[in-house]
């Protein structure tokens, strides 16, 4: 089966990313999860040859969260990791000059069961509702916000439940949740199981004002290791562009990175397939800028301080300008 004969091919891909630099020129060190989709792209990367095209090695450096990934881009283990522009515009207000170029547009979702007699937003006010990331996770401030503009306080007016993300899919599953707001692999995974998605964050970001599907996750890399490899960055860009563009198209390059996604199974990874080519972002960078400026505000003004500690703006340096187009 094509699904399970993927597993050494996707194995020795990924391996391959890590291995000593040979005929690469330049060296990338990217911090990575080794179930997250940026390891998905890199063993794309590797068995299509693109880093040998772009010149480049990419050393990856695995870590077990996305905190460990900060530590050692700040402490200077890693060139690059994958973070939220809400971070880093928080820490160049600390600071850390940072900056970031847009990865991914996947938001998650509010998901409940088939069944469910749930039918919009509105009926979640009172049930049970698991929040995946804790209060301060980026898809439930957000819905929080978009609830509030049609006077309902969830936070106050539902029974609030916050876990790790599998475990809440598992009380999902055994039904527990009236409903759940996780991350979008998490949902994507509850849709192959038959679970209703009732809502994507994303749907809710015109009522907050954005324009468009708003990256929020991103290349993350110190500004001035930025202005000093500046030429290695824009083929990095487009080496993962190029990726991307190969998981967008290729049915059967999803199956060769199988193992990398932990689908159990084919309508799992056709649903994390889906998923990931809707989160592919397509827009300049500047439209990107502008509503991550409209829902900074948003998430300042429902998170508070916690969030984005005290600036109540995008700090403007945030969002990385390639040197030819975007």
């Amino acid at each position: 089966m094509k699904f399970l004969r993927g597993i050494l091919l996707a194995a020795a891909a990924f391996a391959g990313v890590s291995g000593t630099p040979t005929r690469a020129t330049e060296i990338i060190r990217i911090a990575v999860q080794r179930t997250g989709t940026l390891a998905w792209e890199l063993a794309v990367i590797r068995s299509h040859g693109l880093d040998r095209r772009a010149n480049l090695t990419i050393k990856v450096i695995e870590l077990a969260s996305p905190e460990a990934g900060k530590i050692a881009l700040r402490g200077g283990s890693a060139d690059v990791i994958v973070s939220d522009w809400l971070w880093v515009s928080r820490e160049r207000g600390l600071g850390a000059k940072l900056t970031f170029y847009p990865y991914s547009s996947a938001l998650g979702a509010v998901m409940v069961p088939n069944l469910s007699p749930i039918r919009t937003l509105e009926d979640i006010r009172g049930r049970k509702l698991g929040i995946a990331g804790g209060p301060l996770d980026k898809s439930w401030l957000l819905l929080r916000a978009s609830m509030k503009q049609d006077g309902i306080d969830l936070r106050s007016e539902s029974t609030i439940i916050y876990g790790a993300p599998p475990l809440l899919a598992a009380k999902m599953f055994s039904g527990e949740m009236d409903a759940t707001v996780n991350f979008w692999n998490f949902c994507a995974a509850l849709e192959a199981k038959g679970y209703r998605r009732l809502a994507g964050i994303e749907d809710l970001l015109p009522k907050l004002g954005a324009k468009g599907r708003t990256a929020m996750i991103g290349y993350v890399f110190d500004e001035e290791w930025g202005r000093a490899n500046r030429d290695a960055i824009a083929r990095f860009i487009a080496m993962t562009r190029g990726a991307k563009e190969i998981l967008a198209t290729s049915d059967e390059e999803w199956e060769k990175i199988a193992p990398l996604t932990g689908a159990s199974d084919i309508a799992t990874l056709h649903a994390y397939r889906d998923r990931y080519r809707e989160g592919i972002p397509r827009r300049p960078i500047a439209d990107e800028e502008a509503d991550a400026r409209i829902l900074y505000r948003v998430l300042a003004a429902i998170g508070g301080r916690d969030i984005v500690g005290p600036a109540q703006e995008l700090d403007p340096g945030t969002f990385y300008r390639p040197a030819r187009g975007d």
